[in-house]
């Protein structure tokens, strides 16, 4: 038996060993040289000259060191914004476009790259990180298309005046994303502003800057400078003053609804206008008529999809009572077939948590959860495998028995955990599932179509999936209900949010 635990404990020891020697030789090949703030075209240290590190989550080793910039940085970043904005306002439609076209195919010829990279940075699985490699593309090429749509109106009047209207940009756009989506979610928020003739200043999640300073490496001959400004740091550093700085006219924010309400606020002091995609505490529903097997594997993508760190994350399920332990049983097994591993490997369907910060957060959670009563079907914990004891893993957690009104239900966990409520009374179970303050996405499991639009209706949400879910088509606009945040993007009404309208009214007589 000694020797047996002695071989496994020697396995283990060499795979993690493994782990470590991969992403050593990855980071070699992919961390970006540039590793300054991104200003006026040039790269710079701080003003301050202090730095941080950001670490990688599976290892704990550090990836880089980076400026921590502050409001004097963000003061040069906006300024630098402000000169670019003389020109790039009024550039041409066709201009803008092909620059946005060019900044697609920079990212698809270094997807290999930025994949690998956002994997390091982040945690995410390498399959996974493809796809957001290749969205971030089609973002930036859905968006040079939309540069030639923007147009105004000409309003009827009684014939003694011509009243049109124009779409002009705001000018200085500043940026805030989080740490989920790195490339994506600058790809968000960039492609719409420049599409529109904005300039941006853009601030990155201190725990994942290093896909973004990629990018603008590899665009850095295609933009004027000052287009695009970069200050790496941390919210209260940088975060905070470019939220309350006077020239800048427009804020967009991801990120959790407290701090989102913070942006609002900041923004207020100036009555700059704002975006924010916030917060998400998703239900889906599941109806008995409902074929088990992708009913099963919709929930897994649900709650699973990027280790739960997802704001559309369905992470309260309500299943029919008739079907319930049978459905049950199958995601239990699901969940635990789910391969936990080093998220560069292809096989690997959950990696880790982005920081111990993150993955501690979690834990607590479910600490409490269990001080209430609850009970795990499955997970609820770290892995075994002492291979991944450097990192910041959780396993895939599914909850019963919690009471609906428990923090553990009504705030966002933002990791690998689902709630489960039975229920049979339609009213009683939509009641429930609109039962937080938040209203971003929600799910429907069903045969039945009509049984589909009615739950879609009811259900308090910007964004419903039906028999499926975490789908983005391009041209789909995103944004929630209640305080899951203002505005929508990914669309072509998203362009509004980076515009605003002139009315020019002329006498005819």
């Amino acid at each position: 038996m000694a020797s047996e635990t002695e071989s496994e404990a020697a396995s283990a020891s060499e795979r993690r060993a493994e782990i470590h020697e991969r992403h050593q030789e990855t980071a070699e090949a992919v961390v970006p040289e540039q590793r300054g703030c991104y200003i006026g075209g040039e790269w710079v240290e701080s003003d301050s000259g202090e730095t941080f590190e950001t670490r990688d989550p599976t290892t704990g080793d550090v990836l880089a060191e980076l400026p921590s910039g502050n409001a004097a940085d963000i003061d040069r970043a906006v300024a630098a914004a402000e000169d670019a904005f003389v020109d790039w306002g009024d550039a041409s439609p066709s201009k803008r476009q092909r620059t946005l076209e060019t900044i697609a195919d920079r990212i698809r010829s270094e997807r290999t790259a930025f994949a690998r990279l956002e994997t390091l940075d982040n945690g995410k699985p390498i399959n996974e990180a493809r796809a957001d490699v290749h969205l971030a593309a089609e973002h930036f090429r859905y968006f040079a298309g939309i540069t030639r749509a923007t147009e105004g109106e000409t309003v009827p009047t009684d014939g003694s005046r011509r009243v049109t209207t124009i779409k002009e940009p705001y000018g200085v756009v500043g940026a805030i994303i989080p740490w989920n989506f790195p490339l994506l979610m600058a790809a968000w928020k960039l492609a719409p502003a420049i599409a529109a003739g904005n300039t941006v200043v853009l601030k990155p999640a201190e725990q994942t800057p290093l896909s973004v300073l990629k990018l603008m490496a590899e665009i850095d001959d295609v933009l004027p400078d000052g287009v695009i400004n970069v200050v790496t740091g941390f919210g209260s550093d940088a975060g905070e003053p470019l939220t309350t700085h006077p020239d800048v006219r427009k804020l967009a924010f991801t990120g959790s609804t407290a701090i989102g309400k913070q942006v609002m606020k900041n923004a207020a002091e100036n009555v700059t206008d704002v975006t924010l995609e916030l917060g998400g505490k998703n239900p889906i529903v599941i109806y008995p008529d409902a074929d088990l097997d992708r009913a099963v594997q919709t929930t897994i993508f649900a709650i699973f999809y990027n280790t739960g760190e997802c704001c559309t994350a369905g992470s309260r399920l309500f299943i029919h009572e008739d079907i319930e332990e049978e459905f049950l049983n199958q995601l239990a097994t699901a969940a635990e077939g789910l391969t936990i591993d080093d998220p560069l490997l292809d096989s690997t369907r959950l990696g880790p948590k982005v920081s111990e910060e993150q993955r501690e957060r979690t834990l607590g959670y479910l600490d409490a959860a269990r001080e209430a009563g609850a009970s795990m079907l499955t997970g609820g914990g770290v892995p075994d495998d002492e291979a991944l004891a450097d990192g910041c893993f959780v396993t895939p957690t599914i909850v019963r028995d919690l009471d609906h009104d428990h923090p553990a239900v009504q705030e966002e966990i933002f990791g690998p955990v689902l709630e489960v409520f039975s229920w049979n009374e339609y009213d009683d179970m939509i009641e429930l599932a609109n039962d937080v303050e938040y209203g971003l996405a929600a799910g429907v499991v069903t045969s039945d179509i009509d049984q589909a639009h009615r739950t879609a209706a009811d259900l308090e949400a910007g964004t419903i999936w039906v028999n499926q879910y975490n789908d983005f088509p391009t041209g789909m606009p995103f944004g929630g209900y209640k305080q899951s945040g203002i505005g929508r993007e990914r669309a072509q009404e998203t362009i509004e949010h980076y515009t605003q309208t002139k009315s020019i009214d002329i006498s005819v007589r």
